[in-house]
């Protein structure tokens, strides 16, 4: 069993042996024995977003009270916190949640959700082919529903089932605006090697319930490709903990790649769970050369930060010339998942602290935060030696479409530092034409933002620190309007990588020409004319955008 408290080294200081064993789950929570892999797959061409239904065009769906409960699980939570954790989670016998089948006749779906970042906690029958479900909140807190993750087994081809998830948390939703559910199919990827793709039809995102807070619902029909097929459903592609576990082993044992990467522990998280530390430079030592800091994973709903950050992984630890020069000009200190806990129980926001560590690094104690808690103390080392040139973090977004970032212009500097805030993001919007969206990037600091890992880092002194926004849907740039594959997400890496030789490059025609045009677009906003001459300096960032519309936690955090 994993204490609470542990022992805790200097700040930021990794643990010099590296181990990725089995993943620790606290001992509330039962775990099937079952491995769950799935194969990767790119659709041959993209896939569009659904026609989006407005409310009124919702459904008539029957409530629970109305139903069979088929599948309950609920961890029987000791308590209010999280105390101790164990491989495999609960000891002694599984208890059984699927009400049996009654015969060989009986349609009735068989759920499943207890497996490494599953998320489902109840299904109730409402009609032959017609389930409502309800997620789990985040362990340990009372809110937070938005990421799923669930199996199905005995499907039948022909019928039309509608699913509706009744006790989604956010007002707001991609799932309004086209974005379709994840389905893999164990058949189709045995036969044919298909995986994950989009499925739904009928996909409706409304206000469920009258009471406080509000709930909303989110549900979609659909048919099944194969009679008894074990079937799928997620938010996004997932990417668990034992995923990274075998990237990170791959990698170690790579004769090649493992010359210019170590790969250690940056800490423990509450489970004992490993949050790793990847450090990647050319041999030869880090004398002149500038960090370069990434972390993925804080909120652990958000998948798509785990492609995007294998993507950039991929592409630096490549023989490229591109990269073997990133290697050379920089030492990159690399946390591809901050909140491995989180991940490992199917959390959509929330580390097992019962809070979102994503608010926490102003004021993280190791003891409940250790994975921002580590990270911090580690770019403080950093910044005391040499500079650190820029600070990302990856997310996800389910409100809006696209790629974009959000920086800090804190509205204290001059107009060329300030300019040179909007300058990365620009330059990527360049480089992904197709995916990065420069108009939805945002530069506010918000008080509300200051325990992000972007204001944190940026008030030690890292000039660029960004989050990265990756949309849970696709994009709707460059006459696309079709969901992002894996292959979009983890492309985002190589480019993230082409932009910071942009960004770095010594000549500076790339720089003086994001510059000027940074310079027009704010002009142009605040309706001034090119060349006015008008200084930067006595203008707050909410004059310059919208404060209306900020990172995906504004809505559920209160």
């Amino acid at each position: 069993l994993a204490p609470l408290r542990q022992p805790w080294r200097s700040p930021g200081a990794p643990q010099a042996l590296f181990s990725f064993p089995a993943p620790r789950w606290p001992v509330e929570c039962e775990v099937i024995p079952e491995t769950i892999e799935h194969i990767e797959w790119v659709p041959p061409k993209p896939e569009p977003f659904c026609p989006p239904m407005g409310q009124e065009q919702a459904l008539c769906t029957l409530g629970e009270e109305q139903g069979t409960v088929v599948y309950h699980s609920s961890p029987a939570l000791q308590g209010s916190c999280f105390t101790c954790a164990r491989v495999g989670g609960a000891p002694g016998p599984l208890s059984s949640p699927a009400a049996p089948l009654e015969g060989p006749q009986d349609t009735t779906l068989l759920f499943e959700s207890r497996f490494e970042s599953g998320n489902l906690q109840k299904a109730i029958k409402v009609g032959p082919y017609e389930y409502v479900l309800m997620l789990r909140p985040d362990l340990y807190t009372a809110k937070h529903t938005q990421w799923f993750y669930f199996r199905v087994q005995n499907t039948r081809q022909e019928p039309l089932y509608r699913f509706t998830i009744a006790n989604m948390a956010k007002p707001k939703s991609l799932y309004g605006q086209g974005l379709r559910p994840l389905f893999y199919s164990q058949q189709d990827a045995q036969s044919c090697g298909i995986g994950w793709r989009r499925v739904g039809t009928d996909v409706c995102y409304y206000r469920g319930s009258a009471g406080e807070p509000p709930l909303f619902r989110l549900s979609w029909t659909m048919r099944f490709p194969h009679d008894g097929d074990t079937c799928f459903f997620a938010t996004g592609y997932p990417y668990t903990y034992s995923d990274l576990g075998r990237y990170l082993r791959a990698l170690a044992a790579d004769p090649a790649r493992s010359r210019y990467c170590t790969v250690r522990a940056l800490c423990r998280s509450l489970a004992g769970n490993t949050v790793p530390l990847l450090t990647i430079t050319s041999p030869g030592g880090t004398a002149g050369k500038r960090v370069v800091v990434l972390s993925a994973r804080v909120h652990p709903g958000e998948s798509g930060g785990s492609w995007a950050m294998r993507g950039f992984l991929d592409f630096l630890l490549s023989p490229h010339e591109d990269a073997q020069l990133l290697r050379r000009l920089f030492v990159f200190k690399v946390v591809p998942m901050l909140n491995p806990d989180g991940v490992v129980v199917g959390n959509s926001r929330c580390s097992l602290a019962g809070r979102d560590p994503n608010r926490a690094y102003g004021k993280a104690l190791p003891g409940s935060f250790p994975g921002v808690w580590h990270l911090r103390a580690m770019v403080q080392r950093e910044l005391a030696e040499r500079e650190v040139v820029l600070y990302c973090d990856f997310h996800g977004h389910s409100r809006k479409n696209n790629v974009f970032m959000y920086g800090c212009d804190g509205g204290g500097d001059g107009t060329g530092t300030r300019l040179r805030q909007r300058v990365f993001p620009l330059m990527l919007s360049k480089n992904a034409p197709d995916k990065f969206s420069f108009s939805s990037c945002k530069f506010q600091v918000q008080k509300s933002k200051e325990g992000t890992g972007r204001v944190s880092m940026w008030r030690l002194g890292v000039s660029h620190s960004y989050t990265l926004e990756v949309a849970f849907s696709g994009s709707t740039l460059a006459g696309r309007s079709s969901h992002f594959s894996v292959e979009d997400l983890e492309s985002l890496g190589c480019l993230l990588c082409d932009t910071l030789l942009d960004f770095c490059d010594p000549a500076p025609a790339k720089l003086q020409q994001c510059l000027v045009e940074a310079d027009a677009l704010l002009q142009r906003r605040m309706d001034r004319g090119p060349g006015s001459g008008g200084s930067w300096s006595d203008v707050s960032p909410s004059e310059l955008e919208s404060s209306t519309s900020g990172s995906d936690s504004s809505v559920s955090d209160g």
